[in-house]
């Protein structure tokens, strides 16, 4: 235990401690890669400049100091500078004569020096970077110029090194010992960058010369438009736009004027767009290095895209209308996500792998005219790579197409990708459709794409009893996405309430529960049927009831319930052709003096003649039998039954009945008829045929 006396060591060991305990760090370490040169300007060279590496202490401070001295010399004249370099001034050495030179490090322990280098003071000239005078672009060409004539000394060799603007790798010529430099064939209308360095004999070799920009010249473009359609899921006339890129510069090979567009209908015409850089009209945009033509597209059977610059045009690139179709079911579509990039692979399809030019795999955000891009490979590549930003709970729609050899288009798969998943937002609609005494139909309307905020694996739907004191909702079935928007659930209790809910699944999570409710019948519903039965019977009873309305009507006369096409028909001598001359000859009366009448194909009834008994001529027998004198008898059937049916008309054909016609007035004075032969001869042979009497008489 340490006593009062001895406290007082205790801070002296603390301070000593760590100097008696550790190593000393010792001397610097010495500096490397010393060099020295006389930087000239454009009229001379004065000053010596040196620069080396130093390698100092982190924790002590190094000073750093440089040494010369002529080659025979003793003399060791110092210079102090900072701790990468130093200056020997003009007046300290000659211009044609060698120097000894090192770099000298001192700390608070000790000090040490360089690696010494022996240096001729003419031959350490660095001449300025030369002066790049003019450039052409027509060819591609620069020349320069240096001052090692004003220092005189002879022109040395120059390096040039050259790249497009567009390219961080430069391409190098060495040992050139003219004043320019040309590319042989160059890129057309493309910016170079360039820059050159040179030394003067004796000398060492000059900076780089800052970059030098020339643009080549102007040529024709070349090769195709990438062109292509955005079109809906329905893929209808009415919402497909024409999209296309940019041409790269190789390809524009100079400015780009504009674009024309050949549009072809299904009728056979066509239609010419002329779509300017400058000012492009109303019906393009232009965004991101593609431009969309926004007219209307309906009934348009392919395109063909051109650009154009001032000295020519590209080979039209033609595309075909895609076509609404089913998907193949090979190949499958597989895709990498994030945020920063997308892949997507593909299995080649075994079966039209021969007949397929080129794959095209296009992606594009679910709301239409939003982010979309698209890459054409060959029909050997399986794999394409699309590089973002991609929006987090976005839905991305990648399909995957092949263009035959006659330019056919084919959609062979689609997929859905989101860089990042999130919980889907609730169903928009959830009801009861169909509603039994044990089961129930329900529908609901799908999340649309743009709520998705992942990939809707299922939808989930559950079931509790209301009343039920447990209250316990349990999920009763998993509904996939391709399986439709309705569910049947059945074995449920009569007369019983439920609670139904419905929810979207991601990967994420679930979404926010729809509830609704419902309670099943008692017994089955026969609603619908009794509409029916009563039809039914109402026609039975109307049947029945038109058909006791007819037989108490009469025999002879026509039911008004009944169907006039059940009657018999009757000929109508209104239609004689006899009848129309007869009525002409009454309205015209020198009409007598024609031809007789002809009517055509006549029909005559055959009439049995029988002789009657002489009371047939005894006008008492007659008087007696029928209460009435022959005339007066004729005179009161005009009178009672005539007139009774003079004003009615047959119903069923609209014409009076054949009883009530009179042919003349001799008939009417020559009634002779009795009761009983009125009733046994017809009406058409009383007025159309002559009567017994007039027969036995002549």
């Amino acid at each position: 235990m340490a006593t009062p006396t001895t406290w007082w060591l205790l801070p002296v060991l603390l301070v000593t401690f760590p100097y008696c305990c550790c190593s000393s760090p010792g001397p610097p370490t010495p500096p490397s890669n010393l060099e020295c040169c006389r930087p000239c300007n454009q009229t001379d060279c004065s000053d010596i400049k040196c620069i080396w590496d130093p390698k100092p202490h982190p924790d002590i401070p190094t000073i750093y100091t440089l040494h010369w001295k002529p080659e025979n010399e003793e003399e060791e004249p110092v210079t102090y500078g900072n701790s990468s370099d130093g200056f020997i001034r003009r007046e300290n050495f000659e211009s044609h004569g060698e120097l000894r030179v090192w770099v000298q490090a001192q700390n608070q322990n000790s000090s040490v020096k360089s690696q010494e280098i022996v240096i001729h003071t003419q031959h350490i000239i660095k001449p300025p970077p030369p002066t790049i005078t003019s450039g052409d672009g027509d060819p591609l060409e620069i020349h320069w110029s240096t001052i090692c004539g004003k220092l005189e000394f002879n022109v040395g060799v120059c390096d040039i090194r050259y790249r497009t603007e567009n390219d961080q790798n430069w391409i190098w010529t060495d040992y050139n010992l003219s004043s320019s430099y040309g590319v042989t064939e160059p890129q057309p209308s493309t910016v170079y960058v360039f820059q050159v360095r040179c030394k003067c004999d004796p000398s060492l070799i000059s900076d780089w010369t800052p970059d030098f920009r020339i643009k080549s010249a102007e040529s024709s473009p070349v090769g195709e438009v990438d062109a292509w359609w955005d079109c809906g899921l329905l893929l209808s006339n009415s919402d497909c736009f024409l999209n296309w890129k940019n041409l790269s510069i190789s390809q524009a090979r100079g400015y780009i004027l504009g674009y024309e567009i050949t549009v072809f209908y299904i009728n056979g015409t066509k239609r010419l767009i002329n779509v300017s850089t400058d000012n492009p009209s109303s019906l393009c945009v232009y965004d991101e290095r593609k431009w969309r033509l926004i007219s209307s597209l309906k009934d348009v059977s392919s395109v063909s895209v051109s650009a154009y610059n001032a000295l020519g045009a590209t080979k039209p690139s033609h595309l075909s209308r895609q076509r609404p179709g089913k998907e193949a079911t090979e190949p499958k579509i597989y895709l990498e996500m994030n945020e920063k990039n997308l892949t997507v692979s593909w299995n080649p399809s075994s079966k039209v792998s021969d007949s397929i030019k080129q794959y095209v795999v296009q992606y594009k955000e679910c709301l239409p005219g939003s982010g979309s891009d698209w890459i054409k490979v060959d029909n050997k590549q399986t794999r394409v790579f699309f590089k973002g930003p991609f929006k987090k709970y976005t839905s991305y729609q990648v399909l995957l197409f092949a263009v035959s050899n006659l330019n056919e288009i084919s959609q062979l798969a689609t997929a859905t990708g989101y860089s990042v998943q999130g919980v889907p937002s609730k169903v928009p609609s959830f009801k009861v459709s169909d509603l039994g005494r044990t089961e129930v139909t329900l529908v609901w309307e799908p999340v649309p794409c743009s709520n998705q905020r992942g990939v809707i694996l299922y939808y989930e739907i559950g079931l509790n009893m209301q009343g039920d004191p447990k209250h316990i909702s349990v999920p009763v079935r998993n509904i996939n996405v391709t399986s439709g928007t309705t569910c049947k659930l059945k074995a449920l209790s009569p007369g019983q309430a439920y609670t139904v809910w419905i929810r979207a699944v991601t990967a994420a999570g679930p979404s926010e529960k729809v509830n609704t409710t419902f309670k099943t019948n008692h017994q089955e519903d026969y609603a619908f049927v009794a509409p029916i039965v009563v039809i039914v019977l109402l026609v039975i009873i109307i049947a029945l009831i038109s058909f006791i309305l007819c037989v108490f009507h009469g025999a002879r006369k026509e039911c008004p319930l009944l169907p006039q096409c059940l009657y018999e028909k009757v000929p109508d001598p209104s239609n004689s052709q006899i009848f129309k001359q007869m009525k002409r000859q009454i309205n015209e009366p020198l009409t007598w003096m024609r031809g007789p009448l002809y009517e055509p194909y006549p029909t005559i009834s055959v009439l049995e003649v029988v002789e009657i008994k002489s009371k047939v001529f005894d006008p008492d027998m007659m008087k007696k039998e029928n209460g009435c004198h022959l005339m007066d008898c004729q005179d009161d059937q005009q009178e009672d039954p005539t007139r009774e049916n003079s004003d009615s008309t047959d119903s069923r054909y609209g014409r009076k009945e054949y009883s009530k016609m009179v042919d003349s007035d001799e008939e009417r004075n020559d009634c002779w008829s009795s009761s009983e032969e009125e009733q046994s001869t017809s009406g058409y042979e009383k007025h159309f045929m002559p009567s017994p009497l007039e027969i036995m008489v002549e």
